[in-house]
């Protein structure tokens, strides 16, 4: 498991005087506030909330020392990580962070290796699953729903997959 987890993506700037769009993968959205300074990928860059509110299908966020279109343009499209120490714990046997769930072995209901989940994506219309095969190939996309992913266990860091054309 890692121990930092992506939790937000900035998008477009948002108006003229340097807020961002946010895109937020938590599962109370709001919360994103309150996870303290929230770190690029590489780790290289810190950003720190000072307001947050929602939009149509997004939040709007005001950073620290981003003042204006230019310098929120120079974010767009930085994926936000925090330290799993600060979110909170899981409780619930049916709920994932998505980093535990990439680098699963994706197998059948028989036990057949499928390949390896390379990660878990949403266009809009629900969460899929993204399989490696094992024998290489285009990825094989799966909905990430309890009739085509009934079992993860991440102790033995597997997941059966039921194959789209049986699931219909």
């Amino acid at each position: 498991m890692t121990d930092r987890i992506c939790v937000a993506q900035f998008g477009s700037p948002h108006g003229i005087r340097g807020e961002v769009r946010l895109r937020s993968f938590t599962e109370d959205p709001m919360a994103i506030a309150g996870y303290g300074p929230l770190e690029s990928e590489d780790g290289a860059r810190r950003f720190t909330v000072e307001a947050l509110r929602p939009a149509k299908d997004h939040f709007v966020v005001r950073l620290a020392g981003v003042a204006d279109r230019d310098a929120a343009q120079k974010v767009t499209n930085i994926k936000l990580y925090v330290s799993r120490d600060k979110l909170p714990p899981i409780e619930d046997d049916g709920t994932f962070y998505h980093a535990d769930l990439v680098g699963l072995t994706a197998v059948a209901p028989d036990g057949t290796p499928l390949g390896t989940v390379t990660a878990i994506l949403n266009f809009g219309a629900g969460d899929l699953v993204e399989i490696k095969p094992q024998g290489g190939g285009e990825p094989l996309m799966v909905p990430f729903t309890d009739a085509a992913v009934p079992d993860i266990d991440i102790a033995l860091r597997r997941m059966v997959v039921v194959p789209l054309s049986t699931t219909e």
